[in-house]
């Protein structure tokens, strides 16, 4: 926004330095004046030396004219000297102190064109500035780091989108040039097609509402929860030949029912559609701490690398060397876990199992005493 235009804070700060010291001569002098006219006597004088009072008495004349002829060039030189000295240096200790606060606003314009990859990374021991300026960096990466996802999250929605709306596209393509094609075949097709896309559709607008945070809290129990999710899920689980095994204490917290339901069905269902063909099993279990509920979802499979565990919660991250099925989702069952923990400020944990799968810890705040009034 423009703003009328006004002094900076180096020549302010330069201007109360220099008026500072000039106050403060002008006070001396006139200490000294009123010090030397006849007939005036302070009580400090007790805690001086008698040698400096006499020699002190013997330079102030008798004659006040005189004296103020003798003083007045003394202390209009003394004046111009402080308002000279107070001007050159408070410019220059201005400056050197505004230093850093100049390096803060360059790297904030440097951000708000767009770069965020820049960092101030400011030297010296720990002062205002310095804090300042690391969390301003700290703020940069976190930006940075955001940014960065939002943007691949949008070319891997877009690209995802485009896939059944292109399969569509040749589907319609074929069955124009041909004629005499079975419709029926063409129609199971699109239906298969059109419920991809719905169904990425859907998921996509649940991740922007946990993103969002905006959703009514209210007490619920998570071991409740995690058992309708593995109920519903249990007939797909029986299809494919796997058991789930249950356990669990009562889970007190607080959030929202769909979306913490959402979230346990997506773990159950990640774990039942990426488990061994036949003989797998599921484990789902609760556990209440003093400060927190935690939710464990695993699963039997194959061996899994670390590395490639950490980046099954990113978007559209299906994990190629997982089994799969026909029941796999749209690469979004793990990303919306991660997105509704993060908005009941919770913390998701993925490991390997070391008999091979994967173990998935949702860890959430525990909800607070309440009487039942």
């Amino acid at each position: 926004m423009d703003r009328a235009p006004g002094l900076s804070v180096r020549l302010k700060l330069t201007l109360s330095y220099a008026g500072f010291l000039m106050l403060a001569g002008f006070l001396m002098l006139a200490a000294a004046w009123f010090a030397g006219q006849p007939g005036q006597s302070f009580d400090f004088l007790r805690y001086v030396p008698d040698d400096l009072v006499s020699t002190l008495g013997g330079l102030v004349p008798g004659n006040q004219s005189f004296l103020l002829r003798a003083f007045a060039p003394a202390a209009a030189i003394v004046l111009a000297f402080l308002l000279v000295f107070g001007l050159l240096g408070g410019w220059i200790l201005a400056g050197r102190m505004l230093a850093p606060l100049t390096r803060i606003t360059d790297a904030t314009r440097t951000a708000a064109n767009g770069s965020l990859s820049h960092r101030i990374e400011l030297e010296g021991r720990q002062d205002e500035f310095r804090e300042l300026a690391d969390s301003f960096d700290a703020m940069l990466a976190r930006l940075e780091a955001h940014v960065a996802e939002q943007q691949r999250f949008a070319a891997n929605a877009s690209h995802e989108l485009r896939t059944p709306l292109a399969i569509t596209q040749t589907l319609l393509d074929v069955a124009r040039n041909d004629r005499n094609r079975d419709a029926g075949e063409l129609v199971d097709r699109l239906h298969a097609v059109n419920t991809r896309a719905i169904d990425l559709t859907e998921a996509l607008l649940l991740l922007s509402r946990s993103d969002r945070r905006s959703f009514p809290r209210e007490h619920v129990d998570l071991s409740l929860i995690a058992e309708e999710a593995t109920e519903t899920l249990l007939p797909l689980a029986e299809h494919s030949g796997l058991t789930i095994e249950t356990s669990g204490d009562t889970t007190p917290t607080i959030g929202s029912h769909a979306l913490l339901l959402q979230m346990s069905t997506n773990l159950v269902h990640n774990a039942i559609v990426h488990n061994v063909p036949e003989r797998g099993t599921v484990w789902v279990s609760t556990s209440a701490q003093p400060k927190s509920v935690v939710l464990t979802v695993e699963n039997s499979g194959e061996m899994l690398a670390p590395q490639f565990v950490s980046t099954l919660a990113e978007p559209f991250q299906r994990g190629t060397k997982r089994i799969r099925t026909d029941h796999a989702g749209v690469g979004l069952g793990l990303a919306i876990v991660k997105s509704i923990t993060q908005a009941h400020d919770g913390d998701l944990t993925l490991t390997p199992r070391a008999a091979g799968g994967l173990r998935v810890t949702v860890q959430l705040p525990a909800a607070p005493p309440h009487n039942g009034s």
